[in-house]
């Protein structure tokens, strides 16, 4: 299949890229070329809020995944930031599936994000509150997570009012698989999510057909801060990655290792 990969150039692109060029063909559209991007992808240089660019970027298209996340707050000042979450998150979300459907693309991917939710204490990180399901409603304060919130809603209309089939994934902290083998630790929960495992979870959306809907993605592989039922029962996914065992870096005799 072809896809189109708004904001592949970005930290999730980055991830995932080369799980996705084994089983896809890719073209990224973003501000800047991906940095190690699989043999054959394409790169079309443009921004979200370019409608006539994005709508040059579906030529041949056919499914989109929508990665954008914008400029980190650190690199802006404080009404520079609230123009860019808003133009990445809200109006080019709706721009990229507009131009998806007049392209005649039914199919779309939103990484949306589990900041839709407000983490109760914890410093504002994920592991503080406990996410029975995907039905428990957004409710965001930040100003990143509110746009990402907004961005669903959007994702839901193009649902609606052009027939699309658009599935949001509520990426919780995606990091790469060497990051989540050194910091998971048997018996303590993490959210974090493995490259692996994210991956896995955008091939499989990117099949599947139901209209709008959205599905936790998570490292949480016990379930003890979230439920990943209707990711597993609709998407086959479920998280592969597991720490290692703690055991296996006791010393001991390796004499049977070495040759004689």
């Amino acid at each position: 299949m072809r896809i189109l990969v708004i904001g592949g150039a970005g930290h999730v692109g980055g991830l995932v890229l080369p799980f996705l060029g084994e089983h896809h063909s890719l073209r990224v559209f973003d501000l800047r070329p991906p940095a190690d991007p699989p043999p054959g992808t394409e790169f079309v240089r443009g921004d979200v809020t370019d409608s006539a660019a994005l709508t040059e970027a579906m030529a041949g298209i056919e499914a989109v995944l929508y990665m954008a996340m914008g400029t980190p707050p650190r690199d802006q000042a404080r009404g520079a930031v609230a123009a860019s979450a808003f133009d990445v998150n809200t109006k080019g979300v709706y721009l990229a599936l507009l131009a998806a459907s007049q392209a005649g693309i039914t199919q779309a991917v939103y990484t949306s994000s589990l900041s839709v939710y407000h983490a109760v204490g914890g410093g504002g990180k994920g592991e503080s509150r406990y996410y029975v399901d995907e039905d428990l409603p957004p409710d965001a304060r930040s100003l990143y997570g509110f746009t990402k919130r907004l961005g669903e809603e959007v994702c839901r209309n193009a649902a609606r009012q052009w027939q699309m089939n658009v599935n949001a994934l509520r990426l919780c902290f995606p990091v790469s698989e060497a990051k989540w083998l050194e910091e998971a630790r048997v018996g303590t929960p993490t959210i974090a999510t493995a490259a692996p495992d994210v991956s896995r979870a955008l091939l499989a959306a990117l099949e599947f057909r139901a209209g709008f809907q959205a599905f936790t993605i998570s490292g949480d592989y016990e379930q003890k801060l979230m439920r990943l039922d209707k990711a597993r029962q609709l998407l086959g996914w479920e998280p592969q990655s597991r720490p290692r065992d703690p055991s296996s870096d006791l010393p001991g005799d390796k004499s049977a290792d070495r040759p004689a």
